[in-house]
């Protein structure tokens, strides 16, 4: 008979090669399947194909800028402890953003592809509120970019979302501040929203001594049927891959460490 040790060893080597099998599904077919997906994407998209999108596109926009003083109050608690702040990729390392210092990009998510780090938001009890009324708001956080940092050229993975920064701690000069989108490049401004969609390849600057700092979003791209099901469908496949999930437990493992420091 087999002892209680050679059927744990058995069921782990089950467990692992059913993982192996589920992520070469996910990462190879799935990702196969977004591709062809994506290129019908500008046929229905609702807000056009172009590297920027105007702000008057989204309703809710307005709303957002002038809750931006209310954000900026909140956010200002959290950067007196930008030191102990996760970089960008403690949370999401699969991403792959090489950038020339790891530790210049710091972060502080309150949403992750719809999943929510709940005490992390229970810190922006306001921002949270205001974020959660946006229609098909999937992702948000704080992305500071301390001075000297510069992100290269990179895209998003995926071409379903529409990616909005708003502006809440911008250093002068603004020509040192700035992003470019394909061939086009802008400058943030406090309390103003910027529009993009980062499927297209985008990178982006921080050349002054001061950090900037811009409330991130990702909503769902407005698309006419049947693509907006599609979409939603995919973004929900997305939500529970190992690509989501592993940043996920990657943000619950900081929770300790961000209690810690909040607390002391």
């Amino acid at each position: 008979m087999r002892s209680q040790k050679e059927n744990q060893n058995s069921s782990l080597a089950i467990d692992s090669w059913q993982t192996k099998i589920r992520d070469f599904i996910i990462y190879q077919v799935g990702f196969k399947l977004i591709q062809k997906y994506e290129q019908l994407i500008p046929q229905y998209s609702l807000v056009g194909d172009t590297p920027f999108f105007d702000g008057k596109k989204f309703s809710w926009t307005t709303d957002l800028e002038n809750n931006s003083k209310v954000i900026r109050e909140e956010l200002d608690n959290i950067l007196q402890y930008t030191e102990g702040l996760p970089n960008f990729q403690d949370i999401s390392p699969d991403q792959g953003y090489s950038t020339t210092n790891d530790r210049l990009w710091k972060t502080y998510f309150l949403y992750g592809y719809g999943v929510k780090a709940q005490k992390n938001c229970q810190r922006c009890p306001k921002t949270t509120q205001i974020i959660e009324s946006i229609p098909g708001m999937k992702t948000a956080f704080f992305s500071i970019l301390l001075p000297g940092k510069h992100i290269p050229k990179h895209r998003g993975p995926y071409k379903g979302v529409v990616r909005c920064l708003l502006g809440l701690k911008v250093p002068e000069p603004r020509e040192k501040c700035r992003i470019k989108v394909a061939d086009e490049v802008a400058y943030w401004e406090e309390g103003k929203a910027m529009f993009f969609d980062d499927s297209f390849p985008h990178e982006a600057w921080n050349e002054t001594d001061d950090m900037r700092v811009v409330l991130f979003l990702d909503i769902v791209r407005p698309m006419r049927f049947p693509l907006s099901w599609l979409n939603i469908a995919l973004l929900k496949l997305i939500s529970i891959s190992p690509f989501v999930q592993d940043a996920n437990s990657n943000q619950k493992k900081w929770d300790k460490k961000l209690e810690e420091l909040f607390n002391n």
